[in-house]
Parts: C-alpha cells; structure tokens; sequence
C-alpha cells in the first residue's frame, strides 16, 4: 500500500536523514527519502547532515555523508504515499504547503512503545550531544516499529 515514505523535519539536516537511511535499511524494496519544511526559509538549501547526527550514525553503520538537505514542496507532497514528520505542528506545516496530503501525514513516532511519554521527537539542532542522543534513540525506535506496520 505505502510504497514511497518521505520523512520530514524542520531543516533536514538532523533528524529526517537519520530517519531516512534508518528506515530505508529496514525496509529496502520501498522508497524512502527525506525533506524539511523550513530549509529554504532557514538558507540550509543543499547543507550536508549536521556532524553530531553523521557521527551518530556512522557508529551504527549508517552513512549520512552524501546527504543534502532539501525543501518540501508541494509536488513532493503528493509524489509519496505517507508523510512521516517529527512533531505535531510539522502536520500542520505539511498541511499549509499541501492540503490534500493531510489524510497521509503521521507522526514518526506514531507507534512509539507506551514508555515514551511523547509520541513527538524533539529537534537536537543546536543542543547538546545529549539531546542527539535522546532524538537519535526515539527515531530509532520509532523507524523500527513502522518498519513492522509497512512489511
């Protein structure tokens, strides 16, 4: 059913690339990709990941060297089947630029396990290696989870 899955937060540099690769990995025969919403209000057009996220997940074998960051656009919007984004306000940004794509927006971490209090997963840009961490752990837990649900 969801065949092509876009991962989206803010400047695409952190947190939607991990998300990206990540799911991708555990679900190779669909497509998979990533965007923010906010990269070319916040000049980060073309950026590469951010070094925290890269070391991160370079420690798990995931290469996030070649990414570049990109703007969600409308035609984007509707070239997927499942728009997955970080937080509660990015359905809303998702749903300014693309209406008809709200019925297809979720958050990634939808089906995150009852012990996570939020199903939102917090922006580390600019924070502490700690806070990378934090979001690096929830990201994965929640790819793995939506892995399960997409087959």
């Amino acid at each position: 059913m969801f065949q092509k899955i876009l991962i989206v937060c803010v400047g695409n540099i952190c947190r939607s690339p991990f998300g990206e690769h990540a799911l991708q990995k555990l679900i190779p025969h669909k497509t998979v990709n990533s965007a923010g919403i906010a990269v070319a209000k916040s000049g980060l057009v073309g950026r590469s990941a951010d070094p925290s996220i890269v070391e991160l997940a370079a420690k798990d074998d995931f290469d996030l060297s070649n990414h570049k960051s990109k703007q969600l656009t409308k035609e984007m919007c509707h070239e997927y089947d499942l728009i997955l984004v970080m937080e509660k306000g990015h359905i809303e940004a998702v749903t300014q630029i693309s209406p008809e794509s709200r019925g297809k927006t979720m958050l990634l971490g939808q089906w995150l396990p009852a012990q996570f209090i939020s199903k939102e997963i917090p922006d580390p840009y600019r924070q502490s290696k700690e806070a990378f961490e934090h979001s690096y752990r929830l990201i994965d837990t929640a790819v793995s989870a939506w892995a399960i649900k997409l087959g």
